[in-house]
């Protein structure tokens, strides 16, 4: 399961830069920069800790976004959604380290959703 919320994890990163190219919004742009950094460098810190822990993740698929007529908003919105179902299934609820970087995870995403939302 670890291995589908890392996939997700990249699909918004990957959705998010595409939307920062292609908005005419500067509010935008910059919300959608700033995640797209946050969420690599945030990903890279959940996987070498998962797998300082569990060992070597050896296949993360690679997603296709399944809702392309959505809004970024609502595709960041479905994604987090993903994310928070999927977590104690990935990593075990009690693994209070694995479990606070993913609350950073939700984190990056709820910041970005705001400023995309709010900043205009």
């Amino acid at each position: 399961m670890i291995d589908k919320l890392i996939a997700t994890l990249f699909l918004s990163r990957e959705v998010a830069h595409r939307e920062h190219l292609k908005t005419d919004k500067y509010s935008d742009h910059m919300a959608l920069n700033e995640f797209y950094d946050s969420i690599l460098g945030i990903t890279d810190k959940l996987v070498e800790n998962y797998q300082g822990r569990h060992g070597v993740i050896a296949n993360i698929p690679i997603l296709t976004n399944d809702k392309p007529n959505l809004s970024i908003i609502k595709v960041l919105e479905y994604h987090m959604g993903l994310l928070e179902r999927a977590r104690h299934t990935a990593i075990d609820k009690d693994d209070a380290v694995l479990q606070a970087i993913i609350d950073e995870v939700v984190m990056v995403y709820l910041r970005t959703i705001y400023k995309l939302k709010q900043l205009k």
